[in-house]
């Protein structure tokens, strides 16, 4: 188990590696990324019953993660490497032809991490609510979790999902939300209007927790209930309060970095914002 102090040094590295990453590539999604670090590093850290050395695509024996919202990749790489999964020093292939760490997950070469190739929103839930039935076939009580964004959530395939995901009881599928308020087009609130997502969920009958994206006692409270959760018959939705961009001011609570990329005298600025960490950049 990582501290909490531990847990600040590895986001603002990973943070670090998604500014690094999509200036590298002059390409990619950093916004949604940045909001979404705090709470990928603690599942991966201190949450997830997984094993680097021992992962396998099937997930048998292991819990399992699924990219919903795919453009996420940035923090997913980042993420998975920091975690060992593979070679920090990949990083720098980010977005890159021919390389593993393509713009959206891909499993045609195989990335240690990566279960399922998403992008096409809406369809990383799906993904989970199979892996998850598939588990409770198997009798293995391990968990599969599934990170969606909330402009993601205008797609009808998310509530589809959410409908089986109830009708087969899958008490082992976790899913959250990074409520960050934020899509390509502009606040989510004015696109679509999704309204109250706890409602939303709640009437279809998951159990819904709701807490703060970027607070480590509140993420961690928010996955231990989520995981009590084996056993009701209900899945759980955790919806994950957090700001696009987070950690950097010029870039914080705006979808303008929802795809967009620092230019060169921006990314000094924000790293210096971020500061630097003993892990060190790839």
């Amino acid at each position: 188990m990582q501290t909490n102090d531990q847990l600040k040094a590895i986001s603002t590295q990973v943070r670090r590696d998604i500014l690094r990453m999509v200036c590298m590539a002059k390409s990619g999604h950093p916004g949604g990324s940045m909001s979404s670090t705090d709470i990928l590093v603690s599942l991966y850290f201190n949450h997830m019953n997984q094993n680097p050395a021992a992962w396998r695509r099937d997930a048998k024996g292991q819990d399992a993660f699924i990219l919903s919202a795919g453009h996420l990749t940035p923090v997913y790489y980042s993420t998975l490497a920091r975690a060992g999964y593979f070679p920090v020093s990949e990083l720098a292939s980010f977005r890159q032809m021919g390389t593993r760490l393509q713009g959206h997950p891909s499993v045609r070469k195989q990335l240690p991490g990566v279960f399922q190739a998403s992008g096409s929103l809406g369809q990383g839930l799906s993904a989970a609510t199979g892996i998850a039935l598939g588990k409770k076939l198997d009798k293995d009580n391990n968990f599969v979790f599934c990170l969606c964004g909330d402009g993601e959530s205008e797609e009808g395939q998310i509530w589809e999902a959410g409908m089986f995901a109830v009708h087969h009881h899958l008490d082992n599928l976790i899913a959250f939300t990074d409520w960050n308020g934020q899509q390509i087009d502009g606040p989510v609130s004015s696109v679509a209007g999704e309204g109250d997502l706890a409602a939303k969920w709640e009437a279809w009958g998951w159990r819904v927790i709701v807490a703060d994206g970027h607070d480590f006692d509140s993420i961690a409270q928010a996955f231990t209930l989520a995981k009590a959760g084996l056993g009701s018959g209900q899945p759980t939705m955790i919806l994950f309060k957090s700001d696009m961009g987070h950690g950097v001011d010029f870039m914080a609570g705006t979808h303008k970095w929802h795809g967009s990329v620092p230019k060169p005298e921006q990314l000094e600025d924000a790293l210096n914002q971020l500061g630097t960490t003993p892990l060190g950049d790839f």
